[in-house]
């Protein structure tokens, strides 16, 4: 598949149509549970029991926001004008958002996925893993 690398949008007519703020992530972001504000290379981000799922970008005036390879080629392929890459995130699960062309509800269901992955895994311990011969054994 061919890689789309940031390109200009024309932000005098893609602004006229969404009005997507760094603000409209936080409300969406810190609705989700355990959410927190926090900072990542600076800039503002949002993080789920510590583990980043999206952040500012101001100086391409867009999010980078977790996801998988596959649902980033998905994105890439379906709407360029909406998410793009750099050469730094190739190799890595993030896309990039355009705040002047993504929708409000592209934009929570990207959120809400992002929260998804972001959330630790939970480990079993072996006192939830397999009940003891106490319990066990009448």
């Amino acid at each position: 598949m061919r890689k789309r690398f940031a390109t200009p949008t024309p932000k005098s007519s893609a602004r006229a149509r969404s009005a997507i703020t760094y603000d409209t992530v936080r409300r969406i972001g810190l609705a989700l549970p355990d959410v927190e504000d926090s900072t990542s290379y600076g800039t503002p981000a949002l993080k789920v029991k510590g583990k980043l799922f999206v952040r500012l970008r101001p100086d391409l005036d867009a999010l980078v926001v977790k996801t998988t390879f596959a649902r980033r080629d998905e994105l890439l392929e379906s709407e360029p004008d909406v998410y793009f890459l750099t050469d730094h995130y190739v190799p890595y699960e993030w896309v990039l958002v355009r705040f002047a062309t993504v929708s409000p509800e592209a934009l929570s269901a990207l959120l809400e996925a992002a929260h998804a992955l972001a959330l630790p895994r939970k480990k079993h311990s072996r006192a939830t893993s397999r009940p003891s011969r106490a319990a066990s054994h009448p």
